[in-house]
């Protein structure tokens, strides 16, 4: 494919409606060599749809066949080492681009190129949190989001199942389970997607709805009550990998809890044992207190018994 028809592609790839005219004076070309573009575009896979009469033109569909990937060697090889991660990630949106690309593109590679690839794998891990837990409308909420539209949903909850609308932000993953945030009654609430039973789109649209990096950048409006966590050394490296215990500093973190979190921040704390005491607030303290008591009255009752 020559420079001009890549350059062709990607005008038509703009969703705007361009005559064959205005095409050949945008190339310096002639009206039949941009027919003669178009119909090779077609050929290999670009779908255009042509209106005709005095407001007519072509412009490419939505959803359509997109140019070759034209790679260098070691592009290629971190492509298939993307496509690696993505496959330990379940029900990723859009995933059928992995089996797609894993055997079509690849099955066009030179041999010394595959052979890196098949070697590769041999040296190269990713590992991953396991979870079985499904999440088949992924795709549908990101869609969703895109779009600023409203979903109805039959959720699983702990106070058991219902139908709700929200309008999804987007999709997060992380450790093992895809999140979904949405705005629901003036708020916005979490989600874990793998809970959703069914879902449908809506017609509604939110055009306020921010994006998820603006939502995940935003400040944290729940009141949060002033924490001090105090970690031995070893703690605070394991804190280096928590989301929650990164900015240790000096060994101890401060920072705010929402109210309604300190029952989650309580059990989180259980895993660090020893190499973590909470300072303040009280009520935090004594969460984990209680917790490790717990944990240790069943050990109390094996020594008794024995």
């Amino acid at each position: 494919m020559n420079e001009r028809r890549i350059a062709l592609m990607r005008i038509l790839d703009s969703r705007k409606k361009y005559t064959a005219r205005e095409l050949a004076e945008r190339f310096d070309v002639s009206v039949r060599t941009i027919q003669r573009d178009l119909d090779y575009l077609q050929q290999t896979g670009l779908p255009l749809y042509t209106e005709t009469g005095p407001h007519g033109g072509y412009r490419a569909l939505p959803n359509r066949l997109l140019p070759p990937l034209h790679l260098a060697r070691d592009e290629a090889l971190g492509l298939f080492l993307m496509l690696q991660l993505l496959e330990e990630i379940p029900d990723i949106p859009f995933g059928s681009i992995r089996e797609h690309v894993s055997e079509q593109y690849y099955a066009g590679l030179p041999q010394d190129v595959r052979d890196s690839i098949d070697q590769l794998k041999d040296y190269i891990s990713f590992r991953m949190m396991p979870t079985h837990a499904e999440s088949p409308y992924t795709s549908l909420i990101l869609e969703a989001a895109l779009n600023k539209r409203q979903v109805k949903m039959h959720y699983r909850s702990a106070s058991g199942e219902r139908w709700t609308e929200v309008y999804p932000v987007g999709l997060y993953f992380d450790h093992g389970y895809w999140y979904m945030p949405a705005h629901s009654k003036d708020r916005i609430i979490l989600y874990r997607s793998d809970r959703i039973i069914a879902m449908t789109m809506l017609e509604q649209t939110l055009p306020s709805l921010p994006t998820l990096r603006e939502w995940m950048a935003s400040d944290d409006s729940r009141t949060g009550i002033p924490s001090k966590i105090k970690f031995t050394a070893f703690g605070a490296r394991l804190a280096e990998s928590d989301p929650l215990f990164q900015n240790v500093c000096h060994q101890e973190w401060e920072g705010y809890i929402p109210s309604g979190e300190l029952s989650y921040v309580s059990r989180l704390l259980l895993k660090y044992g020893p190499e973590a005491e909470v300072i303040y607030p009280k009520e935090l303290r004594m969460r984990v207190r209680q917790l490790l008591q717990d944990s240790l009255n069943s050990y109390l009752r094996d020594a008794e018994a024995d």
